[in-house]
């Protein structure tokens, strides 16, 4: 009886947690398919504001933006990340060269944002999604580094020297060997750094140039909030939050396939 009461209350203070974390959000779901212009009256169900969604150009620019910041900042970020986590699990690591690597993770996003601009300032240079992407990659390059270690922890290294034995060069042994064994892992980091990039705010703002050229698809949301939370915006949330509820499904999938491999 002792343990059955407890299991209910446990468990339904995980149900309040839960409600507590995702009520909000699934009212934010729900008046995205309000008819009605105000988000306190339900009038019916409607796809009316997705419907002016489409028909928004601004926003479709900006979603092209980000888009292209997204997969810039990926590709990237991907490549230094994944060799940076090699070379550092390959070398002696040490808690002070940890911490250098993960400080992008750790230092607030308003700190970051001020240092890179200060520091594309200095360089003179012009603002635009160039310099977005650039910061964009400054702090994805720490997520890939500690997604890819975390493959690497249980990397049988005899391979890579098994494969230099036969004759095969580092690189050969790098595009053969080693990454088809971590690709999983690569993978959800990529996944995770896009993630990322599409939701990233604060660095974007600071790093972007004056005009819709510049304007990525937070910055744009950002500047419809400011004049109030339409059915439009929920629309827009609800679409957002869609799709990076599925490439962190994605992710943790692949990383929960390679842990069962």
């Amino acid at each position: 009886m002792r343990r059955g009461r407890s299991a209910g209350l446990l468990n339904l203070h995980l149900g309040l947690v839960f409600l507590f974390l995702y009520g909000p959000i699934l009212v934010l779901v729900a008046l995205s398919f309000n008819r009605a212009g105000l988000p306190t009256a339900w009038t019916g169900f409607s796809f009316r504001w997705y419907e002016a969604l489409a028909r928004n150009a601004s926003i479709h620019h900006a979603v092209g933006n980000t888009i292209i910041v997204a997969f810039a900042s990926t590709l990237i970020a991907t490549a230094i990340g994944t060799l940076l986590a090699i070379g550092v699990e390959r070398g002696r690591g040490s808690p002070a060269l940890d911490a250098i690597l993960f400080a992008p993770m750790i230092i607030p996003d308003i700190v970051l944002a001020i240092a890179l601009l200060s520091f594309f300032s200095m360089l003179k240079m012009t603002l635009g999604l160039h310099s977005i992407v650039l910061a964009h990659v400054v702090f994805n390059i720490a997520f890939v580094a500690a997604v890819v270690r975390t493959r690497l922890k249980h990397f049988d290294w005899s391979v890579v020297e098994a494969s230099a034995d036969l004759g095969a060069s580092a690189f050969t042994t790098f595009r053969l060997v080693t990454l088809p064994i971590i690709f999983p892992g690569v993978l959800a980091a990529a996944l995770l750094a896009f993630t990322l990039s599409v939701d990233e705010f604060i660095i974007a703002y600071f790093t972007s140039g004056a005009g819709p050229a510049s304007t990525t698809f937070p910055m744009r949301i950002y500047s419809m909030i400011r004049f109030g939370v339409t059915p439009e915006i929920n629309a827009v949330a609800t679409i957002v939050m869609g799709v990076s509820f599925s490439l962190v499904l994605v992710a943790q999938r692949l990383l929960g396939a390679r842990d069962r491999a």
